[in-house]
């Protein structure tokens, strides 16, 4: 299915001649990724080629919902709805497809109202998104004007549902793959913008994702680095004993002053702590396309400031710096 969707011709194309040879060896690395069965994938798969041919009149890429629109019937809409339920959970959006409202798990306009006007403007540059799920904020990228997007992330259900929005959007400078920062070429120096959002917590060794992003900027190159934190001095980090708001992958949740030494003891230089806002069933809850627990489920309910485990709920941090 990627073949399909033109990927090599998309990567081929890149600006960065670092990137451009990577098109050889990315065909190697999705084969090897398909002889890595997945029980779901073939469904996945069935559902993003069954979509109907709907041509769309306007795509808006610079508003709260990534909307499509075009002239779907009905009957159109009902099957286009059947299709989209059947990539069920969606966790990031909103979406609007053909009149359709995706109501994702997270409000991931709310992070990007928090971020756009602290960062760099995207005007021209080369961008990656990393941990990207389905791309939401990929295509807000593109809509700030970025020239050239990739976002990567290991899970082939946030993979099949960019597809799915990519199909009904149609062809614009971005794309998704189903890989992990390790397997990008090596120290590419290839992107101006660098996004890591909502996966630092996720890593084993928070500094070597701290030093792969910092690899995949060019000099001066922009990190965007948004993560859990909590209330502390320097050196003071959260080691949860087994879950954190019921997620087994969490490893390490360091103070604001923590992680601006960890991003010095990286090499960044201009480390600059922009936002930290609680998190919010405003912004994370179940919802009818996303039906599984959230964070609402996640807190005490005796006491909202604390996790179920008993620890700080979440708070999320937004750093910016630049690579040396």
């Amino acid at each position: 299915m990627m073949e399909r969707l033109g990927y090599q011709g998309w990567l081929a194309a890149c600006p960065s001649p670092s990137l451009r040879a990577w098109a050889e060896q990315l065909a190697s690395q999705l084969e090897a990724l398909r002889a890595r069965r997945h029980g779901d994938w073939p469904k996945w798969r069935d559902i993003v080629q069954a979509l109907p041919e709907l041509a769309p009149r306007r795509v808006e890429l610079n508003a709260p919902a990534v909307t499509i629109e075009g002239a779907a019937s009905d009957q159109q809409r009902r099957g286009l709805e059947t299709l989209l339920r059947g990539l069920h959970p969606w966790r990031k959006g909103p979406y609007q497809v053909h009149g359709l409202w995706i109501d994702s798990e997270w409000r991931s306009d709310l992070k990007w109202q928090r971020l756009e006007p602290h960062i760099q403007p995207l005007a021209g540059r080369m961008v990656l998104d990393v941990g990207c799920g389905n791309g939401y904020h990929a295509w807000r990228m593109v809509g700030a004007g970025a020239r050239w997007v990739l976002g990567i992330d290991p899970g082939l259900l946030s993979v099949a549902q960019f597809l799915a929005i990519r199909h009904c959007a149609g062809p614009f400078p971005v794309f998704v793959l189903p890989l992990g920062i390790d397997q990008l070429p090596v120290k590419p120096g290839a992107f101006d913008t660098v996004f890591s959002m909502g996966v630092l917590y996720h890593r084993r060794s928070p500094l070597d994702h701290l030093m792969e992003l910092r690899d995949c900027l060019r000099c001066g190159g922009e990190l965007v680095l948004e993560t859990l934190v909590i209330d502390g001095p320097a050196g003071q980090v959260l080691v949860p004993e087994d879950r954190y708001a019921r997620m087994r992958n969490v490893w390490f949740i360091p103070s604001c002053p923590t992680l601006e030494g960890w991003l010095k003891r990286c090499g960044y230089r201009n480390i600059r702590l922009v936002d930290v806002t609680r998190t919010t069933a405003e912004e994370q809850r179940s919802t009818d396309w996303m039906r599984f627990q959230s964070l609402p489920e996640c807190l005490d309910p005796a006491d909202p400031e604390r996790t179920v485990e008993g620890l700080p709920a979440p708070r999320r941090a937004i750093f910016l710096a630049e690579s040396p």
